[in-house]
């Protein structure tokens, strides 16, 4: 194993348990367990929701309820693995009863997500809902407008998409739901990876 791998290696085990040992926001004194994400750091392919529910925070990795299901699913209709994929969130501890985080709790897991982006290197980042979108376009504007729709940020191309929560309690499928926009922005995730793919190799290394 060369330096520059066991320097990698090293990085993601020391910011693991600074995530793990995170006291910077009240969120540490509720929590069960830290949500620091899972996948394939070399994918390249970075999806990222707002924060832990309850089942996420009893077992300790990301998008692993209802939502998550859901998630798996509309991958694997895309034809995309979760395992290509890295999953995180904005923050790594559950707000109480799942609600949103709030500026200062994001602001202060900031440098968490900092230091994860900057170990994934993204080309492909897909936000899961408003927070995250407008967290990192610093936007005021509605994910049902911006949906679908393709971000030049940081050298990557970033999309949001519904979070799959909002999908849980949409389920219409008819031309023009969220179930239906959903399956298109799948799609585009699909084309962008394979574009990302033949311009900087295969997300399986």
């Amino acid at each position: 194993m060369n330096k520059e791998v066991c320097s990698v290696l090293s990085a993601w085990t020391e910011l693991e348990e600074r995530v793990k040992n995170c006291k910077e926001c009240k969120l540490c004194e509720t929590r069960t367990n830290t949500v620091f994400g899972q996948g394939n750091r070399d994918s390249g392919v970075v999806l990222i929701g707002e924060g832990p529910g309850e089942d996420e925070d009893l077992q300790g990795l990301a998008f692993v309820g209802k939502a998550g299901q859901l998630l798996t699913q509309i991958l694997e209709a895309g034809k995309i693995s979760r395992e290509d994929v890295f999953i995180m969130n904005i923050v790594k501890c559950r707000p109480p009863d799942n609600r949103t985080p709030t500026a200062e709790e994001m602001a202060k897991c900031n440098q968490h997500l900092e230091s994860q982006l900057a170990l994934l290197r993204p080309t492909i980042v897909i936000c899961l809902g408003n927070t995250p979108m407008k967290w990192l376009l610093q936007t005021t504007e509605g994910i049902t407008k911006i949906r679908g729709k393709w971000f030049d940020w940081r050298g990557a191309k970033l999309m949001p998409m519904f979070h799959p929560s909002y999908l849980l309690r949409n389920q219409s499928r008819a031309e023009g739901s969220p179930k239906h926009q959903t399956w298109l922005d799948v799609q585009a995730l699909k084309k962008a990876i394979e574009e990302s793919d033949r311009r900087y190799g295969s997300i399986k290394k």
